[in-house]
């Protein structure tokens, strides 16, 4: 039984280090903000996620009541936290807009009275 659990163990860090690594590529490589706020939160949050469980499964029941803590303050924080980055980005002119598929918040500012920053044509194309 302790093999399996420790093959477990390290079959799920190994994959949480693997998203890890993603998500940092992702950072490097995707070409604007949206795209990289997408890496940066789910990826990441996977392979802390992951990695966790499996530091749960090699450690005593009180460090994991500890893991498990750490886990929910990142559920609960990561998703607050891109959503007010992206807000920042989008409000600063951070983001291609001829990019977005749906541009919802754009309808919402123009009811609100509060435009967005301009987009000076070719800013944020530095990935292509």
């Amino acid at each position: 039984m302790t093999l399996l659990r420790d093959a477990l163990s390290a079959v799920l860090i190994l994959a949480g280090s693997a998203f890890c690594l993603l998500a940092a590529l992702g950072l490097l490589r995707f070409p604007d903000t949206l795209t990289r706020l997408h890496a940066a939160t789910k990826a990441q949050s996977a392979g802390l996620l992951l990695t966790l469980a499996g530091g749960a499964l090699r450690t005593p029941a009180g460090a994991s009541a500890a893991l498990l803590l750490i886990a929910v303050f990142l559920v609960l924080t990561a998703p607050v936290t891109a959503q007010i980055v992206g807000r920042v980005a989008y409000r600063t002119g951070a983001v291609r807009r001829t990019a977005l598929v749906c541009d919802d918040l754009r309808d919402r500012l123009a009811r609100e009275g509060d435009a967005p920053a301009p987009q000076a044509p070719g800013d944020h194309d530095e990935g292509k």
